[in-house]
């Protein structure tokens, strides 16, 4: 609307100029007589560069002949009739280079053929032109500008999730204030968490140690007792208070000292399957096609199927393995034919420590409750996630440890 607007003001000026000229034409022709006029007007198209002709005794029946997608000669006609004010006929069709103008006089019909460029602006496109190069070039500098401001957030949030997974991604605080400032936060924030992590690791290593050594000489009282029922139920309970203190241990220091490395899910299965059946379990193993090595952290993966394998077994009689993928997860599924966990107390066997009442107990057997929450913890250092469903092929309970690749 603007650019129509600007170059109909332009033409208008340039036929306001045009029809002055013709005006003045008529008025010769009108004052002058015979030839003279016409020796007038001849003398008057070089200086004006129109060129004229009368035509006497005729008439003009009013007409304007344009194209309907000629938008400034619609304004030429409408000037021509402003400025002046005679029966005139416009032919803007029959040449593209000149529009033709015939003018009721007194003395007949001015013809007057006037150079279309002297009136219509013929390089609009010249406007159109710039304005797409400098909007071109301004969407270039806002790009470029909102690129660069846009990284440094995603490099942040890569960061942060990297550190959600338990892994260390080099950052550095860069682009507009705002964005550096909070860039800076997390890199104290992370520093402040991993001073913590370590803190707890070493203490935690302390309390094994002290933990170890009094069991450690049990162990060797226990030895040099006479066999009796009574010293193998204590040798029972040394043991249980040893798998014990692995589990607590395994649970509150986690994996994060482990890195993530391409690996074969189907070897890691095998492994864990391997572990079940040494230690008594009836475990069944189901590749469903050939997982791709997929980014993991292998000592921690095998570690929570085993406590899945173990879990199931201590429960049922019956335990199954499967592994499927698909195109950015891979799934380990653990199925028993055990008597299952009710809907409504399945995510409370999730949380640590967590006691369910009926059939089906987390701490039936040597086990504290804490199988279900190192798997669940796993499966977050990942990305993933662990889910309790209703077997639909055993009947009992369906844990599925669901990996991103």
């Amino acid at each position: 609307m603007f650019i129509r607007r600007h170059y109909e003001g332009v033409t208008e000026q340039m036929a306001s100029s045009v029809a002055r000229e013709l005006a003045y034409a008529i008025s010769v022709v009108e004052t002058e007589a015979g030839e003279e006029a016409a020796a007038r007007l001849a003398l008057l198209s070089r200086p004006l560069g129109i060129a004229f002709r009368l035509e006497p005794g005729g008439g003009v029946a009013p007409d304007a002949t344009r194209r309907f997608f000629d938008v400034t000669g619609g304004v030429v006609a409408e000037t021509f009739r402003r400025e002046i004010r005679r029966p005139m006929a416009l032919d803007l069709v029959s040449s593209d280079r000149l529009v033709e103008a015939r003018i009721q006089t007194d003395v007949g019909v001015l013809v007057a053929e006037v150079d279309r460029r002297r009136m219509i602006a013929t390089n609009p496109h010249q406007l159109l032109v710039v304005m797409g190069i400098a909007a071109m070039a301004l969407v270039t500098v806002a790009v470029l500008f909102l690129r660069n401001q846009v990284r440094p957030i995603r490099e942040l949030a890569a960061a942060a999730d990297a550190f959600g997974k338990g892994w260390s991604l080099r950052f550095t605080p860069r682009g507009a204030e705002e964005v550096r400032r909070a860039g800076a936060a997390f890199l104290a924030m992370r520093a402040r968490i991993e001073r913590q992590i370590e803190s707890r690791t070493l203490m935690l290593s302390g309390v094994s140690h002290d933990l170890r050594t009094p069991l450690t000489r049990m162990k060797l009282a226990l030895e040099m007792m006479e066999p009796s029922p009574e010293r193998d139920e204590l040798a029972e309970d040394v043991r249980a208070m040893e798998r014990m203190i692995d589990e607590f241990l395994a649970f509150a220091r986690g994996e994060a000292g482990e890195a993530a490395e391409e690996t074969d899910p189907a070897e890691v299965a095998g492994e864990a399957v391997d572990a079940a059946r040494r230690g008594g379990a009836v475990v069944a193993l189901r590749l469903e096609g050939a997982p791709a090595a997929t980014p993991m952290r292998r000592g921690a993966v095998r570690r929570a199927l085993q406590n899945l394998l173990s879990n199931a077994a201590a429960h049922g009689r019956t335990v199954e393995l499967t592994l499927s993928e698909g195109r950015a997860w891979v799934d380990y599924v653990v199925e028993d034919d055990g008597p299952g966990i009710p809907p409504d107390l399945r995510e409370t066997a999730l949380k640590p420590f967590a006691r369910l009442d009926g059939a089906r107990n987390q701490d039936k057997g040597a086990g504290v409750g804490l199988g279900l929450a190192i798997a669940a913890d796993v499966a977050r250092a990942h990305g993933g996630a662990l889910t309790l469903e209703s077997g639909e092929r055993l009947g009992g309970l369906r844990v599925r440890l669901r990996l991103p690749r």
